[in-house]
């Protein structure tokens, strides 16, 4: 059974930043796109950033030049380093992945981090 597990959210200060951490339980080479989802309170779950297999990679404007996504192929772990916090950053932040396998593509998601940016 394929997991995500992703780590590394919790408290912190406007101005602060954390990494977060995803356990990918897949081989990473079947792996098209490694993707992170936010989504606060009320509001629908966005794209947040985008490492697609090639090394490219793609943020969302609200995030752009504060937030990195990389990838440890030797590790299975995908990343995501969020400096300069904004409490507008407050979310619970998702892992996702989607496989490609014999021309078909599946899509699986982690359980969620909560990262909270509050004085």
């Amino acid at each position: 059974q394929v997991q995500l597990v992703e780590s590394g959210g919790g408290l912190v200060q406007p101005g602060g930043s954390l990494r977060l951490s995803c356990r990918v339980s897949i081989s990473m080479y079947s792996i098209n796109t490694f993707n992170w989802y936010r989504q606060a309170p009320g509001k629908e779950r966005e794209l947040v950033a985008t490492l697609i297999s090639g090394g490219s990679t793609n943020y969302a404007n609200s995030v752009k030049g504060r937030f990195t996504i990389s990838a440890d192929i030797a590790k299975n772990m995908v990343y995501l380093q969020m400096n300069s916090l904004t409490v507008e950053d407050t979310a619970v932040y998702y892992c996702n992945v989607d496989q490609l396998v014999a021309g078909s593509r599946y899509y699986y998601w982690g359980q969620g981090t909560q990262v909270t940016v509050s004085s």
